[in-house]
């Protein structure tokens, strides 16, 4: 890894070496925090987590090649090289920063309330046209995620698309202090992690902290029709260019058209220049989604044909709207994560699916003080969106049901308390040639409803 080696990392990190001082010139081959993934010469970092110290695998991971190991305690037994540091987490920060520093690639930088991932996956696509592109894998966004991302790059990688996700002021200013993005698109503003940020200004106050450490001369990508982030008029100088559906914005699109589950056909204006694509993943937001990646192709010197290109052969992954076509249904993967402007957003989406429309939906968490009444919203929207049924589970998601009922008496609506009672009855709410979206926040596990659909 480059300029990885022992010397800097114990001066990057404030540490303390223990060892053989013929070692400190040497490269690390690369970063790990999971001690079943050793790599010949590696670091190894012990994370001190909830339930684990990782301290306790050093022994072990050094006997299968690791070349160093990082330590928050003095090891006097150790025979092996290691540097001691005060805290494991912000070492790991330290040397992703000055990691991606030595590489001296493009970061893109991407965050928002909803959507994060699923536009950083269409910007990966896009400019993987035209340059070998990193992006960001899973979850990995937070402040331990996201400097195993960058500790994923390689000197032959060209740009790196970088998820940033949060839930509290100061966490962003931390990541992009790390990540250093030349361009930054925040997606939208929502109404996620209320419980820490207050309301919705307070979210556009901890998104915006990505510009705090913008590379000089970057660029700001964001969203024209979301009414908090149409008042960013400019950071440092920095101007936004902003993309929505209204023709006033700097990229835009129209003769927007539904091609059910199968994706949306639209055509992008990208300044002067026009061009018909279709989105291979349905919904409206997929289209503000295809506009960013548009403006970012646009900045990073991508042809029209390379961005048309990019978007159309966009992948989904699993927990992110992905199609699974079983022999009785075709299921709407989309457990990964929820909140409100999500859940609504996917229940129009699964209105342009085939057969009954079933939506499953359990909790929405970290939604603050008004969580029953968001979940009620949501409810509201399943009985008048044109679905046909709607299965909700959860302690959080009653408020869905309640909601659902009176806002539409003829609504079929069922309840179940538990993931667990779902599952023993969930054949008594779905029938052959079904279209059923399963959604919930992460910690309601729906990946095992999917996947008690696929096997059903």
């Amino acid at each position: 890894m480059k300029n990885l080696t022992l010397r800097n990392l114990t001066k990057v990190c404030n540490g303390v070496w223990h060892g053989d001082n013929a070692l400190l010139d040497q490269e690390i081959s690369a970063i790990t925090t999971d001690s079943r993934k050793i790599e010949k010469d590696c670091l190894f970092v012990p994370i001190v987590g909830e339930r684990v110290d990782a301290h306790r695998f050093i022994p072990d991971v050094m006997t299968k090649g690791a070349l160093a190991t990082l330590s928050e305690r003095e090891l006097p037994e150790a025979d092996y090289a290691y540097i001691q540091v005060d805290a494991s987490l912000q070492a790991v920060k330290d040397i992703a920063e000055f990691y991606l520093e030595q590489l001296q690639i493009p970061v893109v930088g991407i965050t928002g309330s909803v959507g994060k991932t699923s536009t950083k996956e269409v910007i990966a696509s896009v400019l993987k046209e035209k340059y070998r592109t990193l992006k960001t894998q899973g979850n990995f966004n937070n402040e331990l995620g996201l400097p195993l991302t960058v500790f994923r790059l390689r000197d032959e990688d060209q740009i790196a698309v970088l998820e940033m996700g949060i839930s509290d002021f100061g966490e962003m200013a931390r990541l992009t202090k790390i990540a250093k993005p030349d361009t930054c698109v925040i997606t939208n503003i929502g109404t996620c992690h209320l419980e820490n940020l207050g309301d919705r200004d307070g979210v556009l106050k901890a998104k915006t902290e990505i510009f705090q450490s913008m590379k000089p001369n970057g660029h700001i990508v964001l969203n024209g029709d979301d009414d908090k982030l149409i008042t960013v008029r400019e950071y440092n100088g920095v101007k936004p260019v902003f993309f929505g559906l209204n023709s006033e914005r700097d990229v835009y699109a129209d003769q927007i058209e539904s091609k059910g589950l199968k994706g949306v056909a639209c055509r992008i204006h990208l300044g002067e220049d026009a061009f018909d694509v279709l989105v291979p993943t349905p919904g409206i937001h997929m289209v503000y989604n295809a506009l960013a990646a548009a403006a970012v192709g646009r900045i990073y010197g991508l042809t029209i044909e390379e961005i048309r290109r990019g978007i159309e052969s966009l992948e989904t992954i699993r927990g992110r709207f992905k199609m699974i076509e079983t022999d009785k249904f075709l299921v709407v993967d989309d457990c990964y994560n929820a909140n409100p402007m999500s859940m609504k957003a996917s229940l129009d989406v699964l209105h342009d699916g085939e057969g009954r429309r079933v939506a499953i939906l359990g909790d929405m968490g970290e939604l603050g003080e008004d969580e029953a009444a968001l979940h009620e919203g949501v409810g509201i929207h399943a009985a008048t969106c044109g679905i046909d049924a709607c299965v909700c589970v959860g302690d959080l998601a009653v408020h869905i049901a309640e909601a659902a009922r009176k806002a539409n008496p003829d609504f079929p609506v069922y309840y179940e308390k538990t993931r667990e009672s779902l599952l023993e009855h969930l054949n008594d709410y779905v029938q052959k040639g079904d279209t059923i979206l399963v959604k919930a926040s992460h910690f309601m596990k729906f990946e095992e409803v999917v996947k008690a659909l696929e096997e059903m």
